[in-house]
């Protein structure tokens, strides 16, 4: 902090001649245009407007000059200055075609929406203040291209194009150029570490495919968010929102959201900024009781496992358990037949127990901004981001982030061509949990499975003998085991769940650990001042990751995982044909340390067609890819049922679980009485798990033919997947109309999935295995080890051998009508293909709706100062499938409003506002909570 304040009190020690400018900026109604950026043509630093429109920039630009006034939706003006302290009144006109908006992440270089090579989504200051949404981040789901998939209050992920999870390791997000993806966990949290409202200058959205430009985890699409410099937006900004949120399961809670931006030039040399954000809010409560084993909802199923309850995914043959009992002496022989063959669970918690349904989030960051030449050709920024917060994350398993941390630190060296910077990103899990093995611990904490399923078993038998029918006699014996259990809210239950949620180990807690952490850096130079004859971009990033999860959920028990990944890129652009005709190239090499370089192109064509331009045709051909993740490379997760095993070749062998053999495993084991199971078991002495269930269906007939339906796995170690993606677009103004079409069509190979696999403690799994071979044949013991329930289940990670392609197109529509009402409408069509037969146990996870249609109506100027905004959006039902729970998720519509008013005396906006109007509560998450209504008042103050 120090050095901070000797380079402030240097600069502001250096004086030079001042002009000061003041005026107003205003618009074709005389209302003032708050946020107005004014700055000196030539490089100079500028200043924004006040509430009130007025401003006053101070320059030590020799006279005369000019300086220039724009603001989003405006169209720009300049002014020449000729004498000191002069005043002037700008008025600026509507621009009515928001595709003349400046973006800059399509190419890396300004460009107009209008000719940018791919689709592109923009919100600014001016749309972030009409949204109808509770948040700016909520309000990007009605962009056209983006799915919202809500796993909390507090944390949403943003999808593009298909193949939509909560995990969303293919898209990509960033805030000022930082990646604010979690270290261990490989994803955004959505904008738990983003950037507060009233500090967003911009919000940038490409779709698809830009690994040619941003490396392999831009796969799916990649979402820029940028804020506001504190040399062009000063002041003090302050908002308070609060409200109620209303769900059938939860009630109706209130809600909180409440945030404060510093922002100050001291002089052309130095400023500096801070915020502070904080949400709090009850969370939608999960309360999906549907079974996973079958239809609907059946608690009296003796195998329940339902979608919203932990601790009954422990499940076992009741009849192998008599079995044992019968072998220790505990029950007769004869006894034995009277259990069925089936499997049953111990009774689980629901997830509304396991939690305290709360949503919460703080977000402080600050920066520092040294400009050594007093302008923009270079800028010096210290930035640091600190987000806390609390929210569900669901995954294999559901969690709970309870007092999770990331921070993120960066250092940037920026100019009017180039940047270089370097940042970090670490986290802290703070007290978070697994609930699904919060569930099973609690249970075992009061008593052990093997007590447990043995009473069951023993008063099943008793039932039995008394006349009970079978539906009887589970109902008995559930409650007979059941006797004593902790129930929630109970002093046994409380300190039950505490010792759970604060134990690491697996076997006995829940506890998430980590202090991952992830270093990188990235630059990019233009050449377009020193090469006239094409504009030419080169850059490169390199990016180190530091794994460690104490052995939690990585392999990393004994220390630190690290592995890095690097890449270049080169872009040229050049117009022709009287600058009608734009060609971009670009092609990136991307190296990861486990897998072999990767090359991705782009190619691009814009026409500008028409008289004015204004008709733009784009078509662009590029290559993505992407590389596994840290979790497909290095997880080794027991996640009760199973074990998530990732696949670089160091990491098999790290994961290792030992298990006790029975008499007949010793057997054809050389008599050894343990053993040691580990991911090389899982990759190559397995059977595909979906064989195994069709094998015990038919096995207590006929095992011989059963054995026939055994196939086993062939998976192989986990390698980046590709994609190639095409596209056709349209961009002009028709009859006052702005009209945006698109196309795409995408080719995906090595698609990366996860595989579900058996692999027994004894035998050789092989393809349709011999049982007339008997004991001394190793495909005979695999079997008779799948029959003994010897065996570990494994979800592995792997590519499909099959090419899968998906397609689809939009149009977007928007018009300003009588008095300034604006229109929007748009259309998104989305479906894929993959054959499944080819590949039975790949399960694609497309969770993306055939038909969207997203439409609004808003005008800021109804009456002076007063505004409002409608939003609407509908979309077809579609199939959800993820690791934790498949399922049909139905179609919905959902209506957004606010209506604001303005004070400028008070330099003040107000706001009333309401999420999913009277309408049906709804879910995008199989597994999460359903969505209900939210209504709020905000006041925000604005300098």
């Amino acid at each position: 902090m120090r050095v901070y304040l000797l380079i402030m009190l240097f600069f502001s020690g250096i004086s030079f001649a001042q002009n000061t400018i003041t005026g107003s900026v205003t618009d074709g109604n005389k209302q003032s245009i708050p946020g107005a950026n004014i700055s000196v043509v030539g490089g100079q630093s500028g200043v924004s407007s006040d509430f009130d429109g007025t401003f006053k920039l101070t320059t030590s630009a020799k006279l005369p000059f000019t300086i220039k006034v724009s603001f989003e939706g405006f169209t720009s003006k300049t002014v020449n200055i000729t004498t000191a302290n002069q005043k002037v009144d700008v008025v600026l006109k509507d621009e009515e075609n928001k595709l003349d908006e400046i973006v800059v992440s399509a190419s890396r270089t300004p460009e107009r929406i209008l000719e940018s090579p791919v689709t592109i989504e923009r919100m600014g200051i001016q749309d972030i203040k009409k949204t109808a949404s509770p948040s700016f981040y909520d309000g990007l789901e009605n962009l056209k291209e983006v799915q919202m998939n809500t796993s909390s209050m507090s944390f949403k992920s943003i999808n593009t194009r298909g193949f939509a999870t909560v995990a969303n390791t293919r898209f990509m997000q960033l805030v000022d150029g930082m990646d604010n993806s979690s270290p261990l966990l490989n994803f955004v949290l959505g904008n738990m570490i983003g950037v507060s409202e009233i500090d967003v200058q911009s919000v940038e959205l490409l779709p698809g495919a830009s690994s040619a430009l941003y490396g392999a985890n831009a796969f799916n699409g990649i979402l820029f968010m940028n804020s506001k410099s504190p040399f062009n937006y000063q002041g003090v900004s302050v908002y308070f929102k609060m409200g109620q949120t209303s769900q059938e399961a939860a009630g109706t809670n209130n809600y909180y959201d409440f945030g404060m931006r510093f922002a100050h030039a001291f002089n052309k040399y130095f400023a500096a900024k801070a915020n502070f954000t904080y949400m709090q809010a009850t969370d939608w409560y999960a309360t999906n009781y549907a079974d996973k084993t079958t239809a609907g909802i059946d608690r009296s199923n003796p195998n329940y496992d339902g979608i919203n309850v932990y601790g009954d995914e422990v499940s076992t043959n009741i009849k192998g358990v008599g079995q044992t009992l019968a072998g220790m002496g505990l029950i007769p022989a004869g006894a034995v037949n009277l259990l069925p063959n089936t499997n049953v669970s111990r009774t689980g918690y629901n997830e509304i127990d396991l939690t305290d349904n709360k949503a919460a989030n703080t977000k402080i960051d600050f920066s520092f901004h040294v400009r050594p030449f007093g302008d923009e050709r270079l800028e010096i920024i210290w930035q640091s981001k600190f987000g806390f917060g609390n929210a569900v994350y669901q995954g294999a398993n559901r969690y709970y982030l309870n007092d999770f941390a990331m921070q993120q630190h960066k250092i940037e060296f920026k100019g009017k061509n180039f940047f270089v910077r370097g940042y970090t990103t670490s986290e802290d899990g703070g007290h978070s949990y697994d609930m699904v093995f919060t569930g099973i611990n609690v249970n075992r904490k009061w008593k052990d499975d093997k007590t447990w399923f043995g009473q069951y078993a023993g008063a099943y038998i008793q039932s039995t003998l008394g006349g009970a029918t079978p539906a009887q006699a589970h109902a008995a014996a559930r409650t007979t085991a059941d006797t004593g259990r902790f129930m929630p809210g109970t002093a046994e239950f409380k300190n039950a769940f505490g010792q759970v949620i604060n134990d690491e180990s697996v076997l006995t807690g829940s506890k998430l650990v980590d202090n991952s952490r992830i270093y990188h850096s990235d630059a990019n130079y233009n050449f377009k001042d020193m090469i006239k004859f094409a504009e030419i971009q080169v850059g490169g990033s390199f990016r180190l990751y530091e794994l460690n999860s104490h052995g939690r959920i990585y392999t990393d028990a004994n220390g630190a995982i690290n592995y890095n990944e690097y890449g270049a890129y080169t872009q040229l652009m050049k117009k022709f044909m009287d600058d009608r005709l734009k060609f971009t190239g670009s092609i990136r090499y991307d190296k990861s340390k486990n897998f072999d370089g990767n090359f991705s192109p782009r190619l691009s064509l814009v026409y500008s067609g028409g008289e004015k331009k204004n008709h733009n045709f784009r078509a662009s051909f590029q290559t993505g890819f992407r590389n596994p993740s840290t979790q497909d490379q290095y997880i080794g997760f027991n996640i009760g049922n199973a074990v998530l095993i990732g696949s670089a070749p160091d990491n098999l062998t790290r994961f290792s679980e030992t298990f006790n053999l029975s008499t007949e495993g010793q057997a054809y084991s050389n008599g050894r009485t343990t053993k040691d199971m580990t991911g090389v078991d899982a990759y190559n002495n397995s059977y595909v798990a979906s064989s195994v269930t069709a094998f015990a269906a038919m096995a207590g007939s006929n095992p011989i033919a059963a054995a026939a339906l055994l196939k086993k796995a062939t998976a192989n170690y986990v390698k980046p997947e590709e994609v190639k993606a095409f596209e056709l677009g349209y961009r002009s103004v028709i009859n006052g109309f702005s009209v945006d079409i698109n196309g795409y069509y995408n080719i995906y190979n090595n698609f990366i999935g996860n595989l579900n696999v058996i692999s027994t403690y004894y035998g050789t799994a092989q393809d349709n295995p011999n049982l007339a071979a008997g004991p001394t044949d190793p495909g005979f013991q695999s079997v008779r080890g799948i029959q003994n329930g010897e065996y570990r289940a494994y979800q592995l990670y792997t590519n499909s051998d099959v090419e899968i392609h998906s397609l689809g197109f939009g149009i977007g529509l928007s018009r300003k009508i009588i008095a300034d009402f604006e229109l929007g409408l748009n259309y998104n069509y989305a479906q894929f293909d993959f054959d499944q037969a080819k590949d039975p146990s790949f399960e694609a996870g497309f969770n993306t709706p055939k038909h969207r249609i997203k439409a609004s109506i808003g005008n800021e100027k109804v009456f002076k100062n007063l505004g409002f905004n409608v939003s609407a959006r509908w979309n077809s039902e579609y199939m959800w499938e993820s690791n934790f729970a498949d399922g049909m998720i139905e179609s919905a519509t959902v209506i957004d409003a606010q209506i604001n008013y303005a004070v400028p005396k008070l330099k003040s906006v107000f706001k009333l506002g309401a999420a999913n109007i009277g309408g049906k509560e709804y879910t995008q998450v199989i597994g999460a909570g359903l969505i209900g209504q939210q209504y709020f008042a905000s006041w925000t103050i604005n300098p």
